[in-house]
């Protein structure tokens, strides 16, 4: 005689789901202590690191920069000044304009000139000056006049523009045949920024802040071509 059991009934394990989500209180907490750790760390380095030509300005607490801008008669030059007045410059950023010009007599080489020997020199950064406050009247400006001593002119600039600690060198460009480019490309920074176009390049590549290299694009379509050290000719619509 067999035994008679009682037959329980059928379900299957695998239907079983869980319908609540468990988060893991040690894992966020590992995350959110990270993130802080991650935030206050970088917050500290924001603090305690200042950038050459960079200060803290009051009221609003923005950045004041120093940028400065090299200065001549030519069109170049007086447009680059144009796009940093209208596209660089803050309100709270000090201007520097700077004017390199050749020495009178060898006495003069790597000197600062008085306004009776170089009063041309004077003139033109006094008026470009002017200009710059009609236009920019909340912007503090200056005006430096340097003697191209024993140095070339792309070494004088760079001089200059370590010992003003500025945040910015802005520089007018010319426009270039395709076969100087390939000369320049060629000759790399063996031409020292002596006379011409290669002044700008020299900057540019060598300048311990950031360079920018300004020109405008044409009458016709209008805006301007902005070159650095990892940006060549950059068009900009404005």
């Amino acid at each position: 005689m067999g035994k008679i059991g009682t037959k329980l009934p059928g379900f299957c394990l695998n239907r079983i789901r869980p319908h609540v989500r468990v988060r893991s209180p040690t894992i966020q907490s590992k995350v959110d202590a990270a993130s802080d750790v991650t935030k206050n760390n970088a917050d500290k380095k924001a603090e305690n690191s200042g950038n050459v030509g960079e200060e803290k300005a009051g009221g609003n607490g923005a950045i004041a920069r120093k940028i400065m801008i090299v200065v001549d008669s030519s069109l170049e030059a007086k447009g680059a000044l144009q796009w940093a007045l209208s596209h660089t410059v803050q309100s709270q950023d000090k201007l520097v304009l700077l004017h390199v010009t050749k020495p009178s007599s060898s006495k003069l080489a790597g000197e600062e000139p008085s306004k009776d020997v170089a009063p041309r020199a004077y003139q033109l950064v006094h008026s470009l000056r002017n200009m710059c406050q009609l236009k920019r009247p909340e912007v503090q400006i200056e005006v430096a006049v340097v003697v191209e001593g024993n140095k070339e002119k792309g070494p004088t600039i760079l001089e200059e523009a370590r010992k003003q600690e500025v945040a910015l060198l802005v520089l007018g460009q010319k426009k270039r045949s395709t076969t100087w480019r390939l000369l320049m490309m060629w000759a790399g920074n063996r031409v020292g920024g002596g006379g011409g176009g290669s002044v700008v390049e020299y900057c540019i590549q060598n300048a311990s802040c950031m360079a920018v290299a300004v020109r405008r694009k044409s009458r016709k379509v209008g805006g301007y071509l902005i070159t650095t050290k990892r940006q060549k000719d950059f068009w900009l619509l404005a």
